[in-house]
């Protein structure tokens, strides 16, 4: 078995090592630009170079180091349909997008981000708590991660509302679903966690019109993708008042240029795309676990529809 790998970033030799652990009748061919390579039965990516298509569309599946495929459907019909694009159900990434999101939740709830302001002035200020009942926390997209990030919220009695595209039920989290219930749920969210895969339908899902259906003075943090966010409106909502602070952990162009407004608008804090980062070891166990099922012709969790682009 031969299994082609690329890594943007050429750490690929850790990679290798835990294949040869986890995987170890597996040989490793490794992706460089403009050198023929040899067949390979399986492809192991994250956002691979339109160059490299010609050695995908001949594999048996293409394994991705990530939960989001929308480097890979960008492609389209570039990429043949019968081949199979699995995508990383966990692999260690869920407890890191609860604990990112928990911070980033309780920060405004306990108002820390007014206080880092204060504090850097030098002012001494207590202010008034929020009500924990006004405080609402809605997660647009209720997927492993979703999921994983309403657990981990739940104990701290927060009223928790998840909007998914087609219903689901969540104990303790009122839920929404469908275009009817986008507009429902929005009006009620104080503090609204996206964590929607990126498809057509859900870029710009956070343009002017939906995130002015959030009550005044809304939180918005972003796990997702940055197209979810339609950026110059958020600028003008924040600018008015209408969404108090952002949480951005995404964006269009990453890294985010120097010269991005977002830099210069102290209510919006911004991290490097580090909510959940990709464990390698747990990974490479999930993917030769599936490799070892395909190989066996048994179904494999986290195989991507392409017609729902997730």
């Amino acid at each position: 078995m031969r299994i082609l790998l690329h890594r943007a970033d050429g750490k690929t030799e850790p990679w290798i090592k835990d294949f040869a652990k986890y995987l170890p009748d597996a040989e490793i061919e490794i992706w460089h630009a403009g050198e023929k390579c040899q067949a390979c039965d399986y492809a192991v990516v994250w956002s691979p170079p339109e160059a490299m298509l010609a050695e995908l569309a001949t594999v048996k599946a293409i394994f991705v180091t990530g939960a989001g495929v929308d480097a890979l459907l960008k492609f389209g019909d570039a990429l043949p349909r019968h081949i199979p694009i699995i995508r990383l159900e966990d692999a260690g990434m869920a407890i890191q997008m609860a604990e990112y999101v928990t911070h980033a939740a309780l920060r405004y709830f306990r108002r820390f981000d007014e206080y880092e302001t204060q504090a850097r002035a030098g002012q001494w200020a207590p202010l008034p708590q929020h009500r924990k009942e006004d405080f609402s926390i809605g997660v647009l997209g209720m997927g492993v991660l979703g999921a994983r990030v309403l657990e981990a919220l739940a104990p701290f009695g927060f009223p928790l509302r998840g909007w998914s595209r087609t219903e689901k039920s969540v104990p303790g989290v009122q839920t929404f679903h469908g275009a009817d219930g986008l507009d429902t749920f929005l009006r009620g969210t104080r503090v609204l966690v996206c964590m929607l895969p990126l498809t057509p339908e859900t870029s710009n899902i956070m343009d002017r019109t939906n995130m002015s259906k959030l009550p005044q003075g809304a939180y918005l943090i972003n796990v997702a993708r940055g197209a979810h966010i339609a950026e110059p409106d958020l600028i003008t909502l924040i600018k008015s008042g209408h969404i108090a602070a952002a949480t951005l952990d995404v964006f269009r162009n990453e890294p985010l240029p120097a010269q991005h407004p977002f830099w210069q608008e102290p209510r919006i804090t911004i991290t490097p795309h580090i909510s959940a980062l990709t464990l390698r070891r747990e990974s490479v166990q999930q993917i030769a676990d599936n490799i070892r099922k395909t190989e066996a012709g048994q179904p494999v969790a986290g195989v991507v529809d392409r017609t729902l682009g997730y």
